[in-house]
């Protein structure tokens, strides 16, 4: 696709796929250039070494090539690197233990490594001093974090205590087994924002199971609960696959009851694709494509539809914007809108302004007291 806009573009990938098949990646292109997970952090470096690279001469695929900044952190941090970002990114966890039966992330990516408490909360107050307003906590399973047996609800408890009432915090996706109580009361706090992610993947207890998923449906459930009470009305937004191995006609209405019966804002729906090395790859119990394919187009068709419902019920609620490029910005609960301010004025990027939604096609806020 990138070839069919840009046929002479170099591409960069990234990622667990490009990590364990490199040569397979790099033979598609003398173009391609693959970065592995420990080198992903740097590229926010790259942009500064191709522009020395090419006022020296170099042609750009030697520039890319030649770029040697390696980091064996997975935790590198530089705050300058989001200078031109109106919400910083903290990644706090690394690496994941769940072997579950349809992912190579495990081998990709190494066991679950957490960085020091004091170490997430001192890089935050650096964060709040450049003058950021939202921080987003990430890892390649955020749950999974624990330093000192303290869990990432008693990160967020640290860092709630740390941060300024003007600071927000954001959680990327959330695995549902180490989802707790400790951290689920932390989302009362104004501070953390109503967006949540679930990999749910199935809503049949039976399907998690050979899939091994370390939780139970009902979790989910009491999850979702919690997350309502403590926001209201909050963007929740899920994965779900659609034929994994097991899952017969009555688990796929198991799922479709499930997820028709919760309002979440968005679902993102991928057909199970079999990956080498992973202990269900050759299970012969997964549904022939045609039916994988069937049940995928049945979830999107439901997640056009939930997404949908959720923004028409966005119309004249009052929200928190932070404010992006030119007039852009991003809702508490991830809309994507436009800030329309008094006339002759423009919002000042990165500041968190308060607003009611008074347009939701495009969506437009009217922030308050301007």
């Amino acid at each position: 696709m990138i070839r069919l806009f840009a046929k002479h573009a170099e591409v960069i990938v990234t990622g667990c796929y490009a990590e364990l098949n490199k040569e397979e990646v790099t033979s598609l292109s003398d173009k391609v250039t693959v970065f592995s997970l420990k080198e992903k952090a740097s590229l926010l470096k790259l942009a500064s070494h191709l522009s020395a690279k090419l006022t020296e001469g170099y042609p750009l695929h030697d520039a890319i090539v030649s770029f040697t900044y390696r980091s064996d952190d997975p935790f590198a941090f530089d705050a300058s690197s989001f200078q031109y970002h109106s919400r910083a990114y903290l990644k706090i966890q690394d690496g994941c233990d769940n072997h579950c039966g349809y992912c190579r992330t495990t081998v990709a990516r190494g066991a679950s490594v957490s960085l020091d408490s004091d170490e997430v909360v001192r890089r935050a107050l650096k964060l709040e001093e450049e003058g950021f307003h939202e921080i987003m906590l990430t890892g390649v399973n955020l749950t999974m974090y624990d330093h000192e047996n303290e869990g990432l609800g008693g990160l967020v408890e640290k860092l709630l205590s740390s941060l300024g009432s003007g600071m927000r915090l954001r959680l990327s996706s959330m695995e549902p087994d180490h989802v707790d109580d400790r951290l689920l009361d932390t989302l009362s706090d104004f501070r953390m924002q109503p967006h949540f992610h679930i990999p749910i993947q199935s809503a049949s207890d039976k399907v998690l199971k050979i899939a091994s998923r370390r939780y139970s449906i009902s979790h989910v459930d009491y999850i979702i609960d919690r997350m309502i009470k403590a926001k209201g009305d909050p963007f929740i937004a899920c994965d779900v696959i659609a034929g994994l191995p097991g899952e017969g006609d009555a688990e796929f209405k198991e799922t479709y009851d499930f997820l028709s019966s919760h309002d979440f804002a968005a679902m993102h729906v991928f057909p199970y694709s079999p990956r080498p090395d992973t202990p269900l790859y050759k299970s012969k119990e997964k549904p022939e494509e045609r039916i994988r394919d069937e049940r995928a187009a049945v979830l999107r068709e439901l997640s056009d539809k939930k997404s949908r419902e959720y923004i028409e019920r966005q119309l004249g609620k009052t929200v928190e914007i932070l404010a992006e490029r030119g007039n852009e910005g991003t809702t508490g609960n991830y809309l994507k809108g436009k800030i329309i301010m008094p006339e002759g004025r423009a919002p000042i990027s990165g500041m968190i302004y308060k607003g009611r939604i008074v347009s939701i096609d495009p969506i437009e806020i009217m922030p308050e007291g301007i």
